[in-house]
């Protein structure tokens, strides 16, 4: 990826209506499950141009970590607030027990090993502190979106739970973006048989590209933001084009 990705990218990730929710959605959940009488040391895996570390501070202090290289500098210089530090969530530079909450937000699928990525968030974290993390859902979703963000599998509920039996409990485990779980599989696998996908992949776009502009960024937006009101309850939705998982040690 070069550097004028990331500068888009940096927008992206702060002002599209994906973005915008999904934020919501997880920052609404940690809300409810952690805890409140103190600030908490947090460390977030994989953060891209570090917008999720800047909202994770509302609950103590985050130490980031990013391993793509053009990433990291981009990031480094866009946000030089971030205690922000180069590093593979493979191998993760700190101690056993570390941190309160480990966020790894739409990481894992990136990884050949999402059992060793997970292992060693587990590791640092400390006892009773909490895992959180977000991955796309069902292979059969798959499109230039996937290909453009180098993602290595999607995933169901249950091969997500699989890899976070053991050492502790799931608290939570859901999908979510389900209301447009059925336009976007149309989509996506409509896409598969139109001219679309037999275009240049960095050509094509992620779907931050496809599906932007005014219209759809206020309509996808109300329709995606309904269902902060079903996690905030705890409701497990059935299926959805992402999954949000979070795990006590």
């Amino acid at each position: 990826m070069n550097q004028n990705y990331y500068k888009e990218y940096y927008h992206i990730e702060r002002e599209h209506w994906w973005f915008l929710v999904r934020n919501q959605i997880i920052m609404g959940h940690l809300k409810k499950v952690l805890p409140t009488n103190r600030p908490l040391k947090i460390l977030n895996v994989g953060i891209a141009t570090g917008h999720t570390s800047e909202l994770l501070l509302a609950f103590g202090n985050v130490k980031s970590v990013e391993y793509d290289q053009a990433c990291f500098d981009f990031t480094r210089q866009a946000v030089p607030t971030l205690d922000l530090m180069q590093g593979s969530i493979l191998e993760l530079p700190f101690e056993d027990n570390s941190y309160d909450l480990v966020c790894a937000l739409d990481v894992i699928e990136h990884v050949e090993d999402h059992q060793l990525a997970v292992n060693e968030m587990k590791r640092v974290c400390k006892p009773n502190g909490t895992v959180c993390v977000t991955v796309p859902a069902f292979e059969f979703l798959w499109n230039q979106h996937d290909d453009v963000n180098h993602h290595v599998r999607r995933y169901t509920r249950p091969l997500l739970e699989s890899i976070f039996q053991k050492n502790g409990n799931i608290t939570f485990s859901s999908y979510f973006n389900f209301w447009l779980f059925f336009p976007i599989a149309g989509f996506r696998l409509l896409s598969k048989i139109l001219p679309l996908h037999q275009r240049n992949i960095e050509e094509a776009g992620s779907d931050f590209t496809v599906m932007n502009g005014s219209i759809f960024q206020k309509v996808f937006y109300r329709i995606f933001n309904s269902e902060r009101f079903f996690i905030n309850k705890g409701v497990q939705l059935p299926v959805g084009v992402s999954l949000l998982l979070t795990w006590k040690k």
